[in-house]
């Protein structure tokens, strides 16, 4: 078999769950691959899509590598297996933010086709949540209609998005965050120092997909300036208008809100004045409603300059007294 790229071990155990269940011709026509995003859930559907494609595989079951399917489907063109995600708009100036009706009515119209190899095939929606309601019909008389050797895989982070008529007709190949030393020594193994991998594990929450990214892409760098900042803040040698406006330069605030709101929680966690706790905690929770509104036409500077107004400012967890509002205001 010609080599794949090796799996972090939780791919690998959800692969192979998925192809015993193909082996064994109990993977039904619909398979819902859901969990966490960044954990490599498109990675493992298209590794048993290149398995089920194979028309000579290996003493193991895996896909050989070298017949013309192999070839086909490592160049990207084999003609029995699909990809549907976002496309171009009508006017061809940027990507679209959902699966429309049109790319489903086609996903359709191609699995009542016969394979053109006489073999499976397979047709990936990712992400699945994207498809939009008026697509989910289609999709859904598409999942009521199997037909033999046709998979159609959906690729979800937000499987809860998907109406339960969809969820029910799918059987699930569940990802789930590995234990945590797994994690790190996985981290690890993709380069990353001891120290900076448990915490950016520690700071992802268990979660090495997110903890490689973020030392990959500066995110950790990140999480550390925010919480110099916040210490800034609550010693009085910044300001919250400067710092906002730093925050709110780049596509990082929502990021830069996420690590404040988990920085909050670990000062929490180590206060025992129940007054100062419950200050962290509404602040907390006001962090999270502004990240939301980040999403909205808000004035990104103002609503978080408004935040961090009201980020604790002396040992006793009092912020400037001015009122922890959510509308982008500063009051």
């Amino acid at each position: 078999m010609t080599s794949t790229p090796p799996m972090a071990p939780w791919q690998e155990r959800a692969y192979v769950r998925a192809a015993a269940a193909m082996d064994a011709g109990r993977l039904g026509h619909a398979l819902l691959i859901c969990g966490p995003a960044q954990l490599g859930k498109r990675a493992v559907a298209d590794r048993l899509a290149y398995r089920a494609l194979c028309r000579t595989r290996d003493a193991q079951g895996e896909a050989c590598g070298t017949c013309r399917s192999c070839r086909l489907f490592k160049a990207g063109t084999h003609p029995d297996f699909t990809v549907v995600s976002f496309v171009m708009n009508k006017e061809n100036t940027r990507l679209r933010t959902e699966v429309v009706i049109d790319q489903i009515r086609a996903l359709s119209a191609s699995m009542s086709l016969t394979p053109q190899f006489g073999g499976a095939q397979v047709v990936i929606v990712d992400p699945a949540d994207a498809v939009n309601p008026a697509a989910l019909n289609a999709l859904l008389k598409t999942l009521e209609e199997p037909q033999p050797g046709r998979y159609l895989w959906l690729v979800t982070s937000n499987p809860a998005r998907l109406p339960a008529t969809i969820r029910s007709r799918c059987q699930r190949l569940e990802f789930a965050l590995p234990p945590a030393d797994e994690a790190l020594a996985w981290l690890q193994s993709q380069g990353h120092a001891s120290a900076a991998a448990a915490e950016a594990l520690a700071a992802a929450r268990g979660h090495p997909g997110l903890a490689d990214a973020w030392l990959r892409d500066g995110g950790l760098a990140l999480r550390r300036q925010v919480i110099a900042d916040l210490q800034s803040l609550a010693e009085g040698n910044a300001s919250a208008a400067a710092t906002a406006q730093r925050w709110a330069a780049d596509e990082h605030a929502s990021l830069r809100l996420r690590f404040a709101a988990d920085h909050a929680v670990a000062l929490a966690t180590s206060l025992t004045d129940p007054s100062r706790t419950r200050s962290l905690a509404k602040w907390f929770d006001a962090a999270n409603r502004t990240r939301a509104l980040l999403r909205t036409t808000v004035r990104t500077d103002l609503a978080i300059a408004e935040l961090l107004l009201a980020w604790p400012l002396d040992s006793g967890g009092k912020a400037d007294g001015r009122r922890m509002g959510m509308t982008g205001e500063v009051r």
